[in-house]
Parts: structure tokens; C-alpha cells; sequence
């Protein structure tokens, strides 16, 4: 196998599993090694990972804090206090305060719903927001996707009589908020069996001890788990465990009866006719509801999510389809800007492990998405800044496999503020600790960073021949959705593949190569695209053998038949 393409044989433990599900897979040999890499060991097991069912959700009790907070929240409400359910303003945090809003609304009227401005008030939760909630009665408010590190404001909050339930999945420090209760799986000492949760999940967890608690059927909540599918996605959490169950089932509500927010971005982005995938929740919903917050505020988001009238549901989502093209056009010129810096100052960069890179002028909405395009460009764990509010903010991301979480934190003293995952961070500064936050986060990187994690590698998943592509292996294969980090789609190799005679060279620019392959072990003639390998063509077109990684997708047609199309992710010309 060629190095850039690492195929990783299994495990003593996983060999084991593989033998034991090889029977009963007998006729589509890869599906056992495909189920043995995630951990699947059983028949049994293979039947709940094919069939997810929302009876083996965890129960919500496990969380620690939970009693707590449903006990806070009967309180709130026996006494009538007016509750505000208050959240970040990304795809996350909109739709956790949609769904909270949305259900605890139908047994409840004195409560209300609150996204901050990501310019004028920022990340989480703001002193300003407090007096405000204060000064209109508030009593408790429930802060989703975000609170886990306001301890300061939380104990003013308590001075002023306001308690808070925190519902959060970003990563605490040791030192925790006083508030009624904390609803977050990564806390310390937590058991919870699912600990990564997305801000949205912890949220439908809450209310489903809420319905537990007061013997309220189930069926309500989980018609919302569309919200939550649209989180998952979105926050690219693992896709494994309560996660995949909840986006399957989300998934199949969305493509059945959704939310009427969500109804009506669907039909601006003409997915109407057809099956509603986890990558279009990723491409296509999941931006638009971001650029909201990006471009405007979050709380247009809420109000589409929240909507009851298509009518009215249809005209929100136009003015954020707006927002979102706008939000396209700004990314595309600030990624440009920023490169343009990281070429011009090549001798800066070129030996650095890291990236950090700051100009006070760009958009603050914008900069997440350029330090991810940014990491992807040069493949190394990137923080992007900006001056807002006198301070310089930012995003970082990662690159697989490193935790820039823990970067981060190693500079936590030259910080204002700063919260995340293992793979993105927000953060704070002053201006001029800039050039020591470079220097020190960069010193971390290059102390802890693998060289391997350096260089873009694919993973292969298993090794297949063109006559091991059968329907009852593509019936099995499409039981491995959804799709996501811990369950991404599988990447298959097939050695010695050869052009049939009919691949051609496409697009407008002829840079990609439209394939017609054959192997050796069956007369199947697969169809196939390779995007920007056009390189390629004069070679494949000889008819001489090379080697193809790729993933099966299928193609519905408007006739009702679907096509199996192999994505090639790249090719490799064999020696002999």
C-alpha cells in the first residue's frame, strides 16, 4: 500500500469479533471486518448497530446533576417564575433553545428565549444580559451550548436572585459555576455512557427527564429529534452510541414530517424530492441556520425554528438563504486574504508547525470557517484572529488526531477567554499578547504533534474486488448510516482496476475524469468519478493497471432505479 494510503489490519481482539460475525456474513465477507472495526463483536450487537432503536437510549438520570435540574425546573414552574432558555448563537445552540423553547412552551407560558449578539455581546453569557433578565423577573434561566465556564457571571446572577441549569458539552476546567445544576457529560467523574453529547443533545436529555418526571408521553419530545440530528451533524460529534440513534431517527423525521423551520430551509435548497442525507444536513441546512448568527443575529434562526406558519417559516429562511450567500462571498475573500499572507510570508510559515494569523479588519462571523479552510489548505492546527470589542477573537481547528483543546489551554494565562472540543476552539485575547501566544502555541505544537499528523493520509477500511460489490453488500453497507466521525463511510481499495475503454475527461476546465473501470474478478463494468485528477487521464486512458481508494455512493434517478457510482478519493499507478 502506498504511504499516503494507510490500511490498518485489525486487532487480535477485532479478528476475534470478525470470526464470529464471518458466518453470519458469510456472502459479503467486508460487512464482518466493517462491523469489527467499530467495536462490534456480536450478532446481537450487529442487529441494534443496523437497527437503531430509541429503546436503547440511555436513561437521562444517568447524568449527573439531572435530578437537580428537573427538580429546579418543577420548582420554577410550581410557582410560576418566568424562565428565559438562553443559548449560543451557532447551529447548536439555536436549535437546543428551539427545542427547549418549543417543547417546555406546551406546558408552559411565563418563559422566553434569549441568543446573544455575537459583535456586540459575544460568547456566552453577559453581565449586561443579567441585569436585563433581572429587571424583567426572571428567575431561572436555562443556558444551552454554552455557561459551563461563566462562573463569575453565574455567582452575580445569584446576587440578583436568578438561579441557572447549565446544559453544555464543551470541556470545563476544574472549577465549576454555582449554578442549580450542571447538565454536561464531560464533567469530571461523570458516567454518563454517552459523554459526547452535541450542546443540543444534553438538552433533549434534560427534557426527557422533565417528561420522565412528570409522566408526559415521549412521543411529543422524540418529533423533535430533527432539531437534534441537525445539531449532531452540524457540531460533528462522534456518530456513534445515543448520538447515531438520535440522528437516524432525526434523520427519518426530517425526511417524513419535519419542523416547519426546517421545512421551509429544506424547500429553499430544493431537497424536497429526495432523501434528505447527513451530508446535506453538513452542506446545506446546517450553513444556512449558521449564517444567522454569522451575518445578523442567531435569534432569526430561533424564530425559524420556533415558527408554526409555513407562510411566515418560508420568509424568514429566504432573508438567512441571503445571509448564508453573503457569508460565502466573505469567506471566499478573507480565505483569499489570509492566503495570500501565508504565501507572501512563506519564510515565516513554511517551517512552523502551526499557524496563527491575525488581521483586525476581517469579519468575526467568518473566521471559523476560514481557519478551517485554512487548516485544510496547509494541514496544520491554525487559530485565525480578529479585533472585536478591543480584544483579539478567534477560532483554531485541528488537524486528525491532535488535540488543540490542550494547546490552547497550555496558554490559558495569556488569555481572556477560551472553550471548546478537542478539534475547535474560540478565544480570546489581548492585542498585545499576540506574538507570545504565536510563539508559545507554536512551541506546544511542535512538542506533542506527530509527524504523521502533518500529511493528509487516507485511512482504508477494506480491501474489495469489483465482484465482492453485490446487492446484498450494498443493501448492508447502506445499513452503516448515518454517517460520522467514529462511524464515517467506509473507504474501500481495489487493486489493479483498468480502464473499459469509455472513461473521459469532464468538467469545465477537463480536471476531472469520468471512469468506466473493470478488474480482474468479475465482467462488472463500474462507473466512477475522479474530481481533479484529470492528471491522471493519459495514463488511465492506456489501459494499463492502477490501484483506486473510493467510497460507494448511490444515485437515485427520477425513474425511480438507483445507480452505484464509485467516488474515486485517489489513484495510484501500479510500478509493474
Amino acid at each position: 500500500m502506498i504511504s499516503k494510503w494507510i490500511y490498518l489490519p485489525l486487532t487480535a481482539d477485532k479478528q476475534k469479533s470478525e470470526t464470529e460475525l464471518a458466518s453470519k456474513y458469510a456472502d459479503c465477507p467486508p460487512v464482518s471486518e466493517l462491523l469489527a472495526q467499530r467495536g462490534i463483536s456480536t450478532v446481537e450487537e450487529a442487529e441494534k448497530f443496523f437497527h437503531p432503536s430509541l429503546r436503547d437510549m440511555h436513561s437521562p438520570f444517568l447524568m449527573p446533576d439531572m435530578d437537580k435540574a428537573v427538580n429546579r425546573l418543577n420548582k420554577a414552574m410550581g410557582l410560576k417564575e418566568k424562565i428565559m432558555v438562553y443559548g449560543d448563537y451557532d447551529v447548536d445552540g439555536t436549535t437546543a433553545v428551539a427545542l427547549v423553547y418549543k417543547y417546555l412552551q406546551n406546558y408552559y407560558s411565563n418563559i422566553e428565549y434569549y441568543i446573544p449578539t455575537r459583535y456586540d455581546e459575544g460568547y456566552g453569557i453577559s453581565y449586561r444580559t443579567i441585569d436585563e433578565a433581572a429587571a424583567s423577573g426572571v428567575r431561572l434561566i436555562i443556558i444551552l451550548d454554552c455557561g459551563i465556564k461563566a462562573i463569575d457571571e453565574i455567582k452575580y446572577a445569584k446576587t440578583l436572585g436568578i438561579d441557572f441549569i447549565i446544559c453544555d458539552h464543551h470541556v470545563p476546567d476544574d472549577e465549576l459555576p454555582p449554578a442549580a445544576a450542571i447538565l454536561n457529560p464531560k464533567l469530571e467523574g461523570s458516567t454518563y455512557p454517552c459523554p459526547h453529547l452535541s450542546g443540543c443533545g444534553v438538552g433533549f436529555k434534560f427534557m426527557q427527564a422533565f417528561a420522565q418526571s412528570n409522566g408526559l408521553q415521549a412521543t411529543e419530545l422524540e418529533n423533535m429529534l430533527d432539531l437534534v440530528a441537525v445539531s449532531i451533524a452540524a457540531d460533528i460529534v462522534p456518530m456513534v452510541d445515543e448520538n447515531r440513534i438520535m440522528t437516524y431517527w432525526g434523520l427519518r423525521r426530517l425526511n417524513s414530517n419535519p419542523n416547519v423551520g426546517l421545512r421551509a430551509i429544506i424547500k429553499i435548497c430544493q431537497l424536497g424530492n429526495r432523501e434528505i442525507t447527513i451530508s446535506d444536513v453538513i452542506f446545506k441546512i446546517g450553513p444556512r441556520i449558521n449564517a444567522s448568527g454569522r451575518m445578523q443575529s442567531g435569534r432569526e434562526a430561533v424564530e425559524l425554528l420556533v415558527a408554526r406558519d409555513f407562510g411566515e417559516a418560508y420568509h424568514i429562511a429566504k432573508n438567512i438563504d441571503q445571509y448564508n450567500k453573503d457569508r460565502k462571498e466573505l469567506d471566499k475573500r478573507i480565505t483569499e486574504e489570509a492566503n495570500s499572507i501565508l504565501e507572501k510570508h512563506t519564510d515565516k510559515f513554511q517551517d512552523k508547525k502551526s499557524i496563527v494569523i491575525y488581521n483586525s479588519d476581517w469579519h468575526k462571523g467568518i473566521i471559523g470557517i476560514v481557519a478551517s479552510r485554512i487548516t485544510e489548505l496547509y494541514y496544520k492546527p491554525s487559530v485565525v484572529l480578529t479585533l472585536s470589542n478591543g480584544l483579539a477573537t478567534g477560532s483554531s481547528r485541528s488537524v486528525q488526531g491532535f488535540d488543540i483543546y490542550s494547546a490552547i489551554d497550555s496558554c490559558r494565562d495569556l488569555l481572556e477567554n477560551f472553550g471548546g472540543h478537542t478539534y475547535a476552539v474560540g478565544l480570546s485575547l489581548k492585542e498585545e499578547n499576540i506574538p507570545e501566544f504565536t510563539r508559545r502555541f507554536e512551541k506546544f505544537v511542535a512538542d506533542n504533534i506527530l509527524p504523521t499528523q502533518l500529511k493528509p493520509q487516507q485511512e482504508i477500511d477494506a480491501m474489495l474486488t469489483f465482484a465482492e460489490i453485490t446487492p446484498q453488500f450494498i443493501s448492508l453497507l447502506r445499513k452503516f448510516n448515518p454517517f460520522g466521525p467514529g462511524n464515517q463511510k467506509p473507504v474501500f481499495c481495489t487493486r489493479r482496476v483498468m480502464d473499459f475503454g469509455t472513461s473521459k475527461l469532464v468538467g469545465r476546465h477537463l480536471e476531472h475524469v469520468k471512469l468506466e473501470l473493470v478488474d480482474n474478478t468479475s465482467g462488472k463494468v463500474f462507473n466512477g468519478i475522479a474530481f481533479n485528477k484529470g492528471e491522471y487521464f493519459d495514463y488511465i486512458h492506456s489501459r494499463k493497471p492502477f490501484d483506486i481508494c473510493y467510497t460507494i455512493e448511490e444515485n437515485k434517478h427520477p425513474n425511480s432505479t438507483t445507480s452505484i457510482q464509485l467516488h474515486v478519493k485517489d489513484i495510484n499507478i501500479c510500478d509493474d
